[in-house]
């Protein structure tokens, strides 16, 4: 068992029974507080903990991490650190802050200078992205939309089960939860029998979607295998990947999306890492046919992380509209990284990879709007009532997720974005 996960384990800092973050989580983060910082931080409970100011009173000596590596506005260079070190901060986190351990917590002026409650920080891009790559490999969600824009009885494209389809994405558009996003503009084509049009998308649409960050790098012509895919991922994040299904139907063909996928993706805060997530892992869908042998894995790389997506309406409650789960991904991170790399395609230290949209085999687990309007047909009764096709001017998207086992919660917070009118 890792040190971190002893279920057992209690904190000195108040932690409230259904919070996302008890000790034996121990995310990482990136804060702002006061014109102080950026620096990197853990969260238990709702108290952030400033790492730099932590390692002013050497309690995270012998770990091999100089105190610079958390006063820096992104968490590569921690992350570069590699998995034995990531590993030994959790572990040594866990000590310093379980209950009984009184370095910290009987000492009042340090606690005033490392502890600060969530509400007095914000949260800031956790990762400088170089690179992003969008997959597509929820079945469920690539079944529907088969039906809805193909030939229904072949709903999936003839190489879907045997490649975990992606795409290359923007990186500099990834931002951090509480971004707002303005309504895109572009062409669309809403009249078959007449030429395209310029203006905002009328079909902003949210994707409910996880992302893996990398936290090792390969040289170029290397590959990755699926055995040891996972020493090279540090964690995960929940990940809007905000589309404009309007101007995705235009443009797609014949190259994919561009214009519509590219003017905002939003991400949670905390990086939750694998070992935090290790009491989760669950069998993944039966691939059949089987795959070839540089995708075959062993052992369980599916996680039971819960999914739900709110849509607030301004000056309103939030209304849930989706609940899913990870766990259905047909294709795992494991086979994604092995793929993204079989061609010796380089990765580096804070590459995101989307999972592409989670939808589960139920009309309440679909996962963009395009699925659970379907198309527009079917539209969402607000509670104010109000309808939903897709995402209005002034509502406000949450997600969030967890998971859930024996007692013990480990989550991701949430990943809020509202969508502004188009400039």
């Amino acid at each position: 068992m890792i040190k971190a996960n002893n279920p057992d384990l209690k904190s000195w800092i108040e932690v409230e029974k259904r919070s996302d973050f008890p000790i034996q989580n121990i995310p990482f983060g990136i804060f702002r507080k006061n014109g102080t910082g950026p620096r990197a931080a853990t969260r238990i409970g709702d108290t952030v903990v400033d790492l730099y100011a932590l390692s002013k009173y050497k309690v995270l000596d012998g770990l091999g991490i100089h105190p610079e590596v958390f006063n820096k506005p992104v968490l590569n260079d921690f992350i570069a650190l590699g998995k034995p070190t990531w590993q030994a901060l959790r572990d040594r986190l866990s000590e310093i802050f379980e209950e009984n351990n009184p370095i910290i917590r009987d000492n009042p002026g340090a606690k005033a200078e490392i502890l600060y409650s969530i509400d007095l920080v914000k949260m800031q891009m956790p990762v400088s992205v170089g690179d992003y790559t969008d997959f597509y490999s929820s079945i469920e969600h690539a079944t529907n939309v088969g039906i809805m824009f193909r030939d229904p009885a072949n709903a999936l494209l003839p190489n879907w089960k045997h490649i975990p389809v992606g795409y290359h994405g923007r990186s500099s558009s990834i931002v951090v939860s509480g971004t707002d996003i303005h309504r895109p503009k572009g062409q669309t084509k809403p009249n078959e029998n007449e030429g395209p049009v310029f203006g905002p998308s009328k079909q902003v649409d949210f994707e409910l979607e996880m992302a893996f960050i990398t936290g090792k790098k390969t040289e170029l012509g290397e590959s990755v295998s699926t055995a040891d895919a996972e020493d090279h991922i540090f964690g995960m994040v929940v990940f809007n990947d905000l589309s404009a299904r309007d101007i995705q139907k235009w443009e797609y063909v014949p190259l994919g999306p561009f214009l519509s996928k590219n003017f905002g993706s939003v991400i949670s805060p905390w990086i939750v890492t694998l070992d935090a997530l290790e009491p989760f892992r669950t069998e993944g869908p039966v691939q059949e046919p089987a795959v070839l042998p540089y995708l075959q894995s062993e052992g369980k790389h599916n996680f039971d992380i819960k999914l739900d997506v709110f849509i607030q309406p301004e000056k309103q409650k939030e209304f849930q509209v989706c609940h899913s789960n990870f766990k259905y991904m047909y294709w795992n991170m494991a086979q994604q990284l092995a793929h993204q790399t079989i061609n010796g395609c380089n990765i580096n230290v804070g590459d995101m990879y989307g999972s592409g949209t989670i939808s589960g085999p139920t009309p309440d687990s679909f996962g963009s709007m395009l699925e659970i309007a379907w198309k527009g047909t079917k539209p969402v009764k607000m509670p104010d009532s109000s309808e939903r096709k897709f995402i209005l001017d002034n509502d406000t998207i949450i997600m969030r997720g967890y998971s859930e086992k024996d007692g013990l919660r480990i989550g991701f917070g949430e990943v809020s974005t509202k969508i502004l009118p188009a400039k």
